[in-house]
């Protein structure tokens, strides 16, 4: 019944060629079984039928792919146009990004782990000899954080959002909330008398449940929140609550909370700020308070560690340590030489 439930929750109709693939199908219902967050398992989708219908297009069957196969996929979809937003709102059209690349390649090699394991292929052309290199060399990129002027005009714009969203807002940044998180909290899941929040396992990335705290200043709205809360609704049940006409007192979705943060992106002329910046954020600062980089990854839920090691470098903590160390040492050695020198 769970595999059942869970083929139920993939949306075949946005992967019409994966879905007639047979090996396809059967890879993606055993994602699905895993218990995959949405959001993955529809990015998995949609990578495995853009492959699919690659290879339908080409004539090639799975049991003949190659690494010279692959570069011409890569290839082919490197071309295609993607949207993106500029500084000054408008959009163009530019090429897919390393990331995307990176992760369309990830979704091909899991895809051929499964078939080699299922004896349909005899070996996976992501997986050579040591000494060949990847396909596509990995850019790492720092997460983007606003400065401080760009922050404190966030925080002037976000006074005049509704409560709901002011609490949203600071609790994402307190607790390093996903966007998925911040919107799957249930009233259940906060401990007022202990600042606390609980991130249920499935709403996480990971599958990975973590209790983590929220500061003073945020309780206070909290407290005001749910006076409001209570209009919209007296159940129990998801803590933010639609106030639209349309949908009021229904649980937001995180479609509702990226507009919201998109539009105060624009009123603040900081196109960059997203969901995930509030994330980014804290963890950011975090570094640059001196905590232990696990800790950190503690508080942020990182499989990982490797991960949390981009807000170590975002902060410039290490660089920033390193610098006061030498030029201590400069300083010590200057000093002892005018000492030598002028019999100080």
């Amino acid at each position: 019944m769970a595999l059942e439930f869970s083929i139920c929750e993939i949306r075949w109709e946005r992967y019409a060629r994966a879905s007639e693939n047979a090996h396809a199908r059967e890879w993606l219902n055993f994602q699905a079984a895993r218990g995959l967050a949405a959001n993955t398992l529809d990015a998995y989708g949609r990578d495995l039928d853009a492959y699919v219908r690659f290879l339908e297009a080409t004539g090639i069957s799975l049991e003949l792919v190659n690494r010279s196969t692959l570069a011409a996929y890569i290839r082919s979809i490197s071309e295609l146009p993607a949207p993106r937003i500029l500084k000054n709102g408008r959009e163009t059209r530019t090429t897919l990004s390393n990331a995307t690349l990176q992760q369309h390649l990830t979704v091909i090699r899991l895809f051929h782990d499964y078939l080699v394991e299922e004896n349909i292929c005899t070996r996976n052309p992501l997986r050579p000899a040591m000494n060949k290199r990847s396909l596509i060399p990995r850019h790492y990129r720092l997460p983007w954080i606003p400065s401080e002027e760009q922050w404190q005009t966030i925080l002037r714009v976000c006074k005049r959002e509704p409560l709901r969203n002011r609490v949203m807002l600071a609790m994402s940044y307190d607790a390093a909330l996903r966007r998925e998180e911040i919107c799957s909290l249930g009233t259940t899941d906060i401990d007022p008398a202990h600042r606390l929040i609980r991130i249920r396992a499935e709403a996480t990335k990971n599958r990975r449940e973590r209790i983590v705290p929220y500061a003073e200043a945020t309780s206070e709205l909290f407290s005001r929140y749910l006076c409001e809360r209570r209009k919209l609704s007296q159940d129990r049940g998801a803590l933010f609550l639609s106030e639209s006409y349309r949908n009021k007192g229904r649980p937001i979705s995180i479609w509702t909370w990226s507009k919201a943060i998109r539009r105060l992106a624009q009123q603040c002329n900081v196109p960059e700020f997203t969901p995930h910046t509030l994330r980014h954020l804290c963890l950011t600062d975090f570094a640059r308070a001196n905590w232990d980089i696990h800790e950190i990854a503690t508080f942020a839920g990182h499989r990982n560690i490797q991960t949390t090691t981009l807000y170590i470098h975002l902060s410039g903590r290490e660089l920033a340590d390193k610098l006061a160390r030498g030029m201590a040492e400069i300083h010590a050695r200057r000093v002892a030489a005018m000492r030598e020198e002028l019999g100080c």
